[in-house]
């Protein structure tokens, strides 16, 4: 399935979640999502409400009056509880994104980054719900149109600040996203776009899809002349059969002999949070026969800019070779099988499935099984 998002008003966390929530995702399932993190002291309360002349949804995270402080890290530890898996994963890019952004910003260490807005505990939950808003209904791929930037001022925790966030113009940079004027307010949150860049969002016009739900999620104002929502549209693209879609790619390289393992596979980590498509690792012999390896990304032109930044900075090459590859996409869905009362989702191409490796070594480790054995029941569970 496909999301499109129109952000006519905006984008946050909680529109983000009230928008998928309209478009069928169910309350109960996402409060599951975000209980199974472990944590307390929130509540999730999902009301109809006008925004204009629209009806929409409105996601209100409830938090207790004085919740503790929290350093990321420590978010990052309840995220990675949630379940499915994939849930996890998802809403740990979004929090570790916005904690590296306000660790440039901030000059402390990423593991001292405290969110300070009521503790972080509506951040969680929106990254959370988010993500499991997303896996209930089924969605393997998020578009997104232009985004109305905020000008002007705002009052935080750090005091008055410029619009847009500095957090929030640092995500939009990471993304490559497309901005359009939004007026004279806050219109994007840091977390609504950690989660659009955790989610590999493709920014640009609707696209081709067979449109089966729409969606509005509002946000906390009601704004005189305009709708402070954004749509959501969910479809399903059209089937090119096996021909896939080809489409313009960026290919990025660089060659280093002086960046221990550790740091390489952290680059791979980075650059996969940071919206690329791809990313791996080869061996080379360079010069005087040293051994080496070359760094490959392969992102869309939109990112080139952000990710061969990144790529730079966390290897401290001196050059990057960059080049345009056509990329053919094949169709692809994911479902999820139970094993044993545990998710495992599972990648559906033209020629096969195949279940996600990280969900099936959870399930065997829960389970006590061998993951041979996981594997064998899920591929059981497709037919």
């Amino acid at each position: 399935m496909i999301v499109w998002l129109n952000p006519v008003g905006g984008v946050s966390g909680d529109m983000l979640l009230g928008a998928l929530i309209g478009l069928g995702a169910p309350v109960d399932g996402v409060r599951e999502a975000v209980a199974s993190t472990g944590l307390t002291g929130w509540d999730l309360e999902v009301t109809e409400v006008r925004r204009g002349a629209l009806r929409a949804t409105r996601a209100t995270v409830r938090v207790e009056a004085q919740p503790p402080e929290r350093r990321a890290a420590d978010l990052l530890d309840i995220v990675a509880r949630a379940r499915p898996a994939g849930v996890a994963e998802t809403a740990g890019r979004a929090l570790t994104a916005i904690a590296e952004v306000e660790s440039r910003l901030h000059g402390v260490p990423v593991d001292q980054v405290h969110l300070h807005e009521i503790g972080g505990v509506d951040t969680v939950v929106d990254a959370v719900g988010v993500a499991a808003a997303l896996a209930l209904l089924d969605v393997d791929a998020v578009h997104c149109g232009p985004l109305p930037m905020g000008t002007g001022t705002v009052r935080t925790a750090h005091g008055v600040i410029p619009l847009p966030a500095p957090a929030t113009a640092a995500l939009v940079a990471a993304a490559g996203a497309p901005v359009t004027a939004g007026g004279d307010r806050e219109t994007v949150t840091p977390t609504g776009m950690a989660l659009l860049l955790a989610l590999g969002t493709r920014f640009g016009p609707v696209p081709d899809m067979t449109v089966s739900a729409v969606g509005y999620g509002a946000g906390g104002r009601d704004d005189p002349g305009r709708a402070n929502v954004v749509q959501a549209l969910l479809g399903t693209a059209p089937d090119p059969g096996a021909a896939g879609e080809v489409m313009p790619m960026t290919l990025l390289e660089t060659t280093v002999d002086d960046v221990p393992g550790e740091v390489l596979g952290h680059v791979l980590d980075r650059a996969l949070a940071a919206g690329a498509a791809d990313a791996w690792i080869t061996p080379v012999t360079m010069k005087k026969s040293r051994p080496g390896h070359t760094v490959h990304l392969l992102v869309a032109p939109e990112r080139a800019a952000a990710c061969e930044t990144l790529l730079l900075r966390e290897t401290g090459s001196l050059g990057v070779r960059r080049r345009t590859v056509d990329r053919r996409a094949l169709p692809r869905r994911t479902s999820t099988v139970d094993v044993g009362g545990h998710a495992v989702r599972v990648k559906h191409g033209p020629w096969g499935a195949k279940p996600e490796h990280d969900d099936l070594v959870a399930a065997a480790a829960a389970l006590d099984l061998p993951l041979r054995e996981v594997a064998a029941r899920a591929a059981r569970a497709l037919t």
